[in-house]
């Protein structure tokens, strides 16, 4: 099985909906390759988070209350003409109607953004970088060994600079998979702190500032610059982050 095949069955192998053969050749091709083994733990945990129980809402109590209501009047009331029945089933058929979109509204407002979504592929994806043996594929300060070392790997060339000087040396780089596609982790340290650097081609996307956020526990910075996207992630304290944030943006191309 080819790894095209393999990363479009990773979906439906997640759910279960694959048949038997089609089942074991991918758990066969997984072990037998760290791009789809990335690209199916990713999807792994997008799935989880999605599974998740806060994403889910049930009717407001209120609304059950109302309908009760309803139908206790009604079963109180003297029997009425045929057309009464057939309004009393129209305003039941509206509660419906309003209980949907009230449902739906409330699912639309906390539902995660795209962006929600892919900043826990990337700290998902640092948090595996920090497991042994996982950090770099290839561990250099040099970056003219660094940024060759992608080359044939990916369809860009990212750019790789080292900050020794600044506090920041540069410890080297890796292969990952990020939203649905292979990106370039370049890791950085500051102290004990690890900073995993990810970025990959944007095309025709409009530049940003950095925008930053803490998720469980970690700080991550994400940007546009010179059609590239650009998501920082460490545990690193957010003042300095932001430092290396400035001079991550002052050594890249505009």
């Amino acid at each position: 099985m080819k790894c095209q095949d393999t990363q479009q069955l990773v979906h439906a192998y997640l759910d279960g909906e694959l048949d038997l053969v089609k089942s074991l050749e991918v758990e066969r091709h997984l072990p037998e390759c760290a791009a789809c083994t990335q690209a199916y733990n990713n999807q792994r945990v997008l799935h989880s988070a999605l599974s998740a129980d806060t994403l889910y809402y049930k009717a407001p109590a209120s609304l059950r209350k109302r309908v009760q209501s309803s139908v206790r009047q009604t079963n109180h009331t003297t029997p009425a003409p045929r057309v009464s029945a057939w309004r009393w089933l129209g305003a039941a058929a509206a509660l419906v109607v309003i209980a949907l979109m009230t449902w739906g509204a409330l699912r639309g407002l906390s539902a995660p953004s795209a962006d929600d979504l892919l900043a826990q592929e990337v700290i998902a994806s640092h948090v595996r970088s920090l497991m042994p043996n996982h950090l770099a594929d290839v561990a250099s300060s040099d970056q003219h060994t660094v940024k060759p070392w992608f080359d044939g790997k990916l369809d860009f060339a990212p750019a790789v600079t080292d900050f020794t000087e600044q506090g920041f040396p540069l410890i080297g780089g890796r292969l990952d998979y990020l939203d649905n596609r292979p990106v370039a982790a370049l890791i950085y340290k500051r102290q004990q702190h690890v900073i995993n650097v990810f970025t990959w081609p944007s095309p025709g996307a409009a530049a940003t500032s950095p925008t930053a956020a803490v998720r469980q526990g970690y700080h991550v910075f994400h940007w546009t610059q010179a059609d590239m996207t650009y998501w920082v992630v460490s545990d690193l304290n957010e003042i300095e982050l932001q430092e290396f944030v400035r001079l991550l943006q002052t050594q890249t191309p505009s």
